[in-house]
């Protein structure tokens, strides 16, 4: 099908305005059908699946039929999705289209909300979008006036059937039910429930409009999924990045928060890792990318929408540090690498549940996700001593080596030790860490962080053998994890002081980087100990 410009469409230049900073130019296949048709008033039943582009494809019609008569202040669109959170990111999405339509009020509605808020809320809202259970409560309450109500939205009908929510839908389209009224139905199938809804509630001339999405799938990538618990998500990222060492790694969190707070992480702990997501200006969003494209960023964290548009050849390793919501969002993520011939890597951290998801997924795709283990430290170590070799089989081979041989002889002539206590401790500086013996890695790996007392949820709570009695002060517990484990001091949380020990608490994620960092830490000029405060 042949692609459509925004601004082929005859749109207001204010929702052209809100689409550009969205960053779209381009209808998609669905947009391009039922915004047209939309527009001439007609009542549509869609089929499309998820990640379609369907918000828009309802919500540009919907906001270009709202009056803009600042005297008219009542609901005149209801849009029905089968859950809270569909809702709420519908409610986003239209609210971005309609950012320069000055006055225009769009409000999500579901259970679990206080009510009386709500009703508050409602006053002067033109585009509810709500659960059918909720809508029904306000309808039966009169808190939703429908005398000016011109269009209804039944977005992802079949799943609102799945849920139960038939007999509500009904109700609704009863109750607001009139002559004009305009009801646009999506829904990725249609089974007899749902053609009899368009039946009896549609008008005889009612268009159909059908899109299927395309197959996609990702030959050359090596995919992987990892069985990971949220709390040991950031250390199995940096096993992973440490083991591989791809150029250039894409990660994927599904909000922006998650953004947020994953380059902070990753920044502290010394990787060039930047953010991108759409709460950004449009200069910081181009300053990320060209610091990705040019190398000087290793690892860019994204959300899928403000990850649209990211074409760049040399992305070895895709991670997605959360499952993606819809199947073909995993496929637009994992096809950043493996570009131009080249092979790539796409791991998925899963669990519980998730698992499910994941095998949608590979049905989907028609690929197969292979399961894999984390890279065990002594893994890390192996593959940067194996990369260390090749490179100084290179120098040997291809370099003069004469001044620095002579060096080392005349070291080993002077001292006690030989080339290869030499080699050795070039070796162990260059790997820059102080390996500590097996069993003690295991049992810093058992370690429960989740049974620590702490009184924040998402802490562990530490204990430190020092105290008032070495005259410590709680800046100078917070100076040395800040400094030490590299971490922002607003994540530490509360430093309880005692007269020979201090209990600390530090977000669970970071308290085996923290245990580590501050074991050969000196305080006030005492050595220290720190372990989980469980372990006493």
């Amino acid at each position: 099908m042949e692609t459509v410009r925004f601004d082929e469409l005859n749109l207001c230049p204010e929702i052209l305005r809100g689409i550009k900073e969205m960053g779209f130019e381009e209808a998609s296949p669905i947009q391009t059908q039922a915004i047209p048709v939309a527009m001439e008033g007609y009542d549509i039943i869609g089929q499309a699946q998820t990640g379609t582009g369907k918000t828009a494809a309802f919500g540009i019609p919907v906001l270009e039929k709202v009056s803009r008569n600042k005297e008219v202040k009542h609901p005149q669109a209801l849009i029905l999705c089968p859950t809270r959170e569909l809702a709420v990111q519908a409610a986003e999405e239209i609210r971005k289209l309609a950012k320069y339509m000055h006055g225009i009020k769009v409000l999500p509605i579901y259970g679990g909300q206080d009510i009386s808020k709500q009703i508050r809320a409602l006053k002067g809202t033109q585009i509810i979008i709500g659960t059918p259970g909720r809508v029904m409560d306000h309808l039966r309450r009169k808190t939703i006036r429908c005398d000016h109500m011109n269009t209804i939205v039944l977005d992802e009908a079949d799943e609102m059937l799945n849920m139960g929510f038939r007999e509500d839908i009904e109700t609704v389209l009863e109750y607001i039910a009139t002559e004009s009224l305009q009801t646009i139905l999506f829904s990725a199938t249609m089974p007899k429930p749902i053609m009899d809804i368009t039946k009896n509630y549609q008008k005889a001339d009612a268009k159909l409009i059908k899109v299927v999405k395309k197959e996609l799938t990702v030959p050359k990538i090596e995919q992987y999924y990892l069985d990971v618990k949220r709390k040991d998500k950031i250390e199995v990222l940096t096993r992973l990045l440490d083991f591989y060492e791809p150029k250039l790694s894409l990660v994927f969190c599904n909000t922006k928060r998650m953004v947020d707070e994953l380059a902070e992480v990753l920044k502290g702990r010394g990787y060039f890792a930047e953010g991108l997501h759409g709460d950004m200006s449009q200069a910081q969003r181009d300053r990320v990318m060209k610091s990705f494209r040019n190398g000087k960023t290793d690892i860019l964290i994204a959300t899928d929408v403000a990850a649209r548009g990211i074409d760049v050849d040399d992305v070895e390793a895709v991670f997605n540090y959360d499952i993606p919501q819809d199947d073909e969002y995993y496929v637009h993520r994992i096809g950043r690498t493996g570009r131009a011939g080249r092979t790539g890597r796409s791991f998925t951290f899963v669990k519980g549940k998730e698992v499910y998801k994941l095998k949608d997924i590979m049905r989907y795709c028609k690929t197969k996700i292979l399961a894999m283990k984390v890279p065990s430290l002594n893994d890390v170590n192996q593959v940067k001593m194996e990369k260390l070799m090749d490179k100084i089989s290179t120098i040997i081979e291809e370099e003069d080596l004469t001044r620095m041989i002579n060096m080392i002889e005349e070291q080993v002539n002077e001292a006690d030790y030989t080339a290869m206590d030499i080699a050795a401790a070039f070796l162990k500086m260059y790997l820059g860490q102080n390996e500590a013996p097996e069993e003690e890695d295991a049992k810093s790996e058992s370690f429960d962080f989740d049974n620590t007392g702490a009184e924040e949820e998402g802490m562990a709570r530490l204990f430190i053998n020092i105290g008032k009695a070495q005259k410590v002060k709680a800046k100078d517990i917070l100076g040395a994890i800040a400094g030490e484990a590299n971490i922002p001091g607003k994540l530490v949380g509360a430093i309880d002081l005692y007269d020979k020990y201090t209990f600390v608490e530090v977000p669970k994620e970071h308290a085996r980087a923290v245990m580590k960092a501050m074991k050969n830490v000196k305080i006030k000029g005492k050595a220290i100990n720190i372990e989980p405060a469980n372990a006493r």
